[in-house]
């Protein structure tokens, strides 16, 4: 791979596409709706953000176009205290773009548009990336399907090798992204790669026919050291090697609900938040609920993280405390003192 000049050693590296995103500004069909707010999007982006913000050092490598939506990504998501200085920028090939529309992203109301082929960040590839020395590489299925070169280059970066990182890997099996029905196999053959991989039990269940539940999910991918399983409202479950398999589930909390954007990014940043400071199993998890419960209660693809200080106390609660905490839109930046406002009775 051709070196991008960065020589910092790093917690995370996140590698992956990142696009400008437009949201409207009332609800409405995209036919109907008159404007819009201009916002980012990007599932390695937002992890490397959500890191970033709690005091990681993360880096972020991509490319993007020449041009002005290129300049507020870069600018953006430097501002979250990422590096990007490992951004190559493409004359050309345009930055992508989606236009999306207030509903959830879950529900058949929901409208998106993108406009991303042929974009600077598929043209990444083994000869023109190199992410650079970093505890963790962040990667995801997205990024495989962008284009060939994108999958040769997640092979690569997957392959086996003395003096690689610990590999990150979020299935997010998105199946309008994938040209024919080589997704599922391609996703599992690099989730298969990888040393942590996070995967919801709705998507194997689309990707790969599992409707067995997260045993069966671990007997189809045996081979990662961790295993995370996310059920949704109900919690996640961490499967550890190497054998006896140690199992973990944590419940997840109840939340005011907002926005479901960004929530799985935010669980992915906050377990290997806690992963980074060699923290338990059950904190690990809870770690990854808090974070996603940021998310789950504010607009938008990013959202700021519990402070390390609150998340910890939270994620160390007895588990009938846990299981009776319900968090609304602004807990993260509540008094640490208020613990009692985020209780339900």
């Amino acid at each position: 791979m051709t070196s991008t000049g960065a020589c910092d050693f790093v917690d995370v590296v996140a590698l992956g596409e990142s696009m400008v995103a437009f949201l409207p500004t009332r609800p409405g069909r995209l036919a109907e709706v008159p404007s819009f707010d201009r916002s980012i999007g990007g599932a390695e982006s937002n992890v490397a953000c959500a890191l970033a913000a709690a005091g990681h050092s993360v880096r972020w490598v991509s490319r993007v176009g020449a041009d002005g939506f290129g300049d507020h990504l870069v600018e953006t998501i430097g501002s979250y205290g990422v590096d990007v200085s490992s951004v190559r920028r493409d004359p050309s090939r345009p930055t992508g773009v989606y236009f999306r529309t207030a509903g959830d992203r879950g529900t058949d109301a929901h409208e998106v548009a993108y406009y991303r082929a042929g974009s600077a960040a598929s043209a990444m590839s083994v000869a023109n990336v190199d992410p650079g020395p970093g505890r963790v590489l962040h990667l995801s299925g997205i990024t495989a399907a962008l284009s060939d070169q994108c999958l040769a280059l997640l092979r690569a970066l997957t392959a086996p090798r003395p003096d690689r990182p610990l590999i990150s890997f979020d299935v997010n099996h998105r199946p309008g992204l994938w040209r024919g029905t080589e997704g599922p196999r391609v996703l599992l053959e690099l989730a298969r790669g990888a040393d942590i991989v996070f995967v919801g039990e709705d998507e194997a269940e689309s990707a790969w026919g599992v409707t067995g539940g997260p045993e069966e999910i671990r007997e189809l991918l045996p081979e990662p050291e961790v295993l995370v399983v996310k059920q949704g409202a109900r919690g996640a479950v961490e499967y550890r090697s190497p054998t006896p398999t140690h199992v973990t589930f944590e419940p997840a909390l109840r939340v005011t609900l907002v926005a479901t954007t960004g929530a799985g990014d935010a669980f992915a940043a906050g377990y290997l938040s806690a992963t980074l400071r060699n923290l338990p199993a059950r904190e690990r998890l809870r770690h990854g609920h808090l974070w996603a419960a940021a998310a789950l209660t504010a607009p938008g693809d990013l959202a700021v993280p519990p402070t390390r200080d609150t998340a910890d106390r939270l994620a160390a609660v007895a588990d009938d405390v846990w299981g009776r905490l319900r968090l609304g839109p602004g807990w993260t930046q509540a008094d640490p003192r208020a613990e009692e406002e985020v209780r339900t009775p």
